[in-house]
């Protein structure tokens, strides 16, 4: 079965991502669980409101590190097509040589520093090598025409450039041992070809390059230039806008029936026109004004409740075709409707944990297509972007003051005065379900502050559970209870 990863993206934001295979269905939920403390309800904060703000996602083919011969072979004749092929398939490339080059980076970095640095530079060593062999083959097959020349030079002016930006990150995250500075003095060499290479090619001005934020700005241009004929074209429509409108109708008539009918009952308790009936009339009117919104929402809610509230069809950039269809829900639940293996995650916390939350539930269920997928794919890969910022701005700032007395031995004592930040703590329940009869539930603990995000956390998981034999046992159980109240009685 496929996981997911959850991670932080930046300051307030978290990142969750999963693969799903060509034909294959996924389930994906995800429980919020908000403290009543933070003020976050569908009032403060609505659903929609929410969903357009704050969540955010992109879909691509996948492909799992360097080593697939999609990015080793057929690329020369692959190349051999019309401008729009031409810039599509070089584009594809380029965000798969991205993020294979991505996730063999995290492989490599959770090489434990205490075990030994040697590991760490043979397996950074080998990436290195395959990175290189690969831009090699593709700088091997410069076109000739000068119109697919500006298209080469522009991704092959970001590869070099990230790939030099990769491995210097690499290494910064390591610490320095004057065992292995050979191995780091080569990377770093590398990293130093890579740079004089980009400006014998003139692929940056001088201005540019003198300026970090100016060529850092360039390659995040070039980078969106590559991912716009790659992630799949996402239209996304809002379920019920028809019967919203049917809701809103019959909300309208319904209200104005129970004011018509005490109008008729004013008019009749009062033949004259008063100063009182007029006084009557406009609390009338005052009370519609009041309850009709109210109303209008209880009924809206009450007739989609768990129904999805958004539809969304993912295409191909390049031929599209429909790759897969989706369906979203985002709502917010009361805890009797947590599933019974995030009640028993959340049940693990520390009794000071414990507190009375709001529940924010988003699902989205993905029905990826047999067929319309590129030559040389069988999977795609979803990554979804949930903003804490809608979130921060209802935390309060860091208030509040703690004093530590100093050098206790010491006859001239002094305190100290240490100012404290207001932290709160969001329990995350990620729970995916293949369809079949097994689903996987896992708990984070995502502590943060109004500035951003300070740890987040793996806090448990259910393991797979055979749904479909669990369903029995508790079917069992309750037949075994029945049996005994009839025995009793």
């Amino acid at each position: 079965m496929h996981r997911f990863t959850l991670k932080q993206q930046d300051k307030l934001s978290i990142k969750l991502s999963h693969k799903i295979k060509q034909g294959e269905y996924r389930r994906l939920d995800i429980y919020f669980l908000l403290p009543n403390e933070m003020g976050i309800n569908k009032n403060t904060l609505s659903e929609r409101d929410y969903f357009n703000a704050g969540i955010k996602g992109r879909r691509a083919y996948y492909t799992a590190g360097l080593h697939l011969p999609l990015l080793h072979t057929r690329f020369a004749s692959r190349m051999k097509r019309s401008p729009e092929e031409y810039k599509s398939n070089l584009n594809l490339f380029a965000y798969q040589y991205i993020v294979a080059l991505d996730t063999d980076i995290q492989d490599v970095l959770k090489i434990d520093d205490s075990t030994s640095l040697s590991e760490f530079y043979s397996a950074t060593n080998e990436l290195v090598e395959q990175s290189l062999l690969i831009l090699k083959k593709h700088r091997s097959h410069i076109p000739s025409d000068n119109k697919l020349l500006s298209i080469f030079e522009a991704v092959d002016n970001y590869l070099s450039w990230y790939t030099e930006q990769s491995i210097l990150g690499m290494l910064s995250q390591k610490p320095r041992h004057s065992e292995f500075s050979d191995e780091r003095l080569a990377l770093l060499d590398i990293c130093h070809t890579e740079n004089q290479y980009r400006q014998k090619k003139v692929y940056n001005s001088s201005v540019t390059l003198s300026d970090p934020n100016r060529i850092a700005n360039k390659m995040r241009l070039l980078r969106r230039l590559i991912e716009f004929g790659v992630i799949f074209k996402s239209d996304t429509y809002e379920l019920g806008k028809i019967i919203r409108k049917f809701v809103t109708g019959i909300a309208t008539a319904l209200i104005m029936s129970v004011v018509l009918i005490l109008i008729i009952k004013t008019q009749g308790a009062f033949s004259n026109l008063t100063s009182l009936m007029i006084f009557l009339l406009a609390i009338i009117y005052g009370v519609r004004e009041v309850f009709k919104d109210d109303f209008k929402n209880m009924l809206w809610r009450w007739i989609r409740k768990g129904k999805p509230k958004w539809s969304r069809m993912l295409k191909d950039p390049t031929s599209h075709n429909e790759i897969a269809k989706q369906k979203v829900w985002l709502d917010y639940i009361k805890s009797k409707n947590l599933p019974l293996q995030a009640k028993e995650l959340l049940a693990r916390r520390d009794t000071q944990n414990k507190q009375r939350s709001e529940i924010l539930h988003y699902r989205i269920e993905t029905k990826v297509n047999n067929h319309g997928f590129q030559a040389g794919y069988s999977s795609i890969e979803e990554t979804i972007l949930f903003s804490l910022r809608p979130l921060s701005r209802y935390l309060e700032r860091g208030t509040g003051r703690v004093y530590e007395r100093n050098d206790p031995s010491n006859n001239k004592e002094k305190i100290q005065k240490i100012s404290i930040e207001r932290r709160y703590q969001i329990n995350i329940v990620v729970s995916i379900d293949q369809g079949l009869y097994t689903e996987h539930f896992e708990r984070y603990k995502i502590t943060l502050n109004r500035s951003g995000i300070i740890a987040i956390e793996n806090s448990g998981t259910s393991g797979h559970k055979d749904k479909k034999h669990y369903d029995r046992y508790f079917k069992l159980k309750d037949i075994l209870h029945l049996h005994k109240k009839k025995n009793v009685k």
